[in-house]
């Protein structure tokens, strides 16, 4: 007699996702956030005050978590290196409320010394961060650099504002909007920034755009500086579409003397400057502690470089462009639609490509 068919093999009861939506408030709220966000799919932070010398850490957060800020947010005083906030996970998605602030309460630590003087936290790292999404987030005050963006992939930024401008005469200084390194497929898209330092910096990463940006008060748009880190590469980087007034510099593209690295295929497209204290356009191989400090060296070259529609005005004891080049390490430009005007020629320009110019 034939044997019964096996019977069929149990289907495995499907993973049903437990987590549910938290609300944190208070100043119990950072920790009981910290501490249970493993177990929630929608974060909530709301009116959360954060205690002295402690990160309101949402790190290593479960796969698509939502992050959502209500009311305002603030920490308080504490001489230490930060983060105040850190965030990082796959898929993980960031945003504030209409209402929302995050407020660093920067004027208790500003002391016109930047990273010098009494120790000063940084803002919001946003490291390790993959496929996620920051949008529609309010910075209200920071102590010291912003948003640090290290070992992200496929990070998208949207409509960020950085408000810093109280800063300009009550001592802040190195307030950095973001910091970029060690990243690829980044898209910061309309971006305030009101600081006294970069706008953005570029250390290092790759396939990396700016676009639809405001930045006043600071230092501009900026590769570098390059050299001596980890990692000093930088490739496929845009800037698009921006403005910067009230500002050091507009463009600047930095690389270290005597160190090593890549900057290629970084393009300045319909930038628009207004009032620009210092340099219009500053292109430096001999960044040496201070722009144009140094000897020209050729160990990072700077190819493939894009200045196309970058116009505007440098104040009188400005100057509009500089370029100093090692010999032969500057090459492949393209310069076109280059009109900046108001401040001095600069007069030691060095190994300027052919195809671009330090005379307005």
């Amino acid at each position: 007699m034939a044997s019964p068919a096996a019977a069929p093999a149990p289907t495995p009861a499907a993973t049903l996702d437990k987590r549910g939506s938290c609300v944190f408030s208070g100043s119990s709220g950072a920790s009981s956030a910290s501490k249970s966000k493993a177990s929630c799919a929608t974060i909530t932070i709301s009116g959360v005050t954060v205690p002295s010398g402690k990160t309101l850490d949402l790190t290593d957060l479960a796969d698509d978590t939502a992050v959502v800020f209500e009311g305002t947010t603030t920490w308080e005083y504490a001489e230490w290196d930060g983060p105040l906030l850190s965030i990082s996970g796959t898929g993980i998605s960031v945003t504030g409320s209409s209402d929302h602030q995050l407020d660093g309460q920067g004027a208790l630590w500003w002391d016109g010394e930047g990273d010098d003087g009494v120790t000063k936290p940084k803002f919001f790292y946003a490291h390790d961060l993959t496929d996620s999404t920051i949008t529609g987030i309010n910075i209200l005050n920071p102590p010291h650099q912003v948003i640090s963006i290290n070992g992200a992939s496929g990070l998208t930024l949207d409509s960020i504002t950085i408000d810093g401008s109280d800063g300009d005469d009550n001592g802040g200084k190195n307030t950095d909007c973001f910091d970029i390194s060690e990243s690829d497929t980044v898209t910061i898209s309309n971006a305030v920034c009101k600081n006294q330092d970069d706008c953005v910096a570029v250390n290092s990463g790759t396939n990396i755009e700016f676009t639809g940006g405001a930045c006043s008060g600071g230092h501009g748009l900026s590769i570098g500086s390059v050299g001596g880190r980890d990692d000093n590469t930088v490739e496929n980087v845009s800037f698009k579409s921006s403005t910067v007034s009230n500002s050091m510099n507009g463009v600047r593209v930095k690389a270290r003397s005597g160190d090593t690295g890549t900057i290629k295929s970084v393009s300045y497209t319909d930038i628009t400057l207004k009032d620009i204290t210092d340099y219009g356009i500053l292109i430096e191989q001999n960044y040496d502690g201070g722009d144009l400090k140094g000897d020209p060296t050729t160990g990072i070259p700077i190819t493939d470089l894009t200045i196309s529609g970058v116009s505007g005005t440098v104040n009188s004891d400005g100057t509009n462009i500089a370029i100093v080049c090692g010999s032969g390490s500057c090459s492949d430009w393209t310069w076109e639609d280059v009109s900046v005007s108001g401040g001095d020629d600069y007069d030691s320009c060095e190994n300027v490509p052919d195809e671009a110019t330090c005379s307005t």
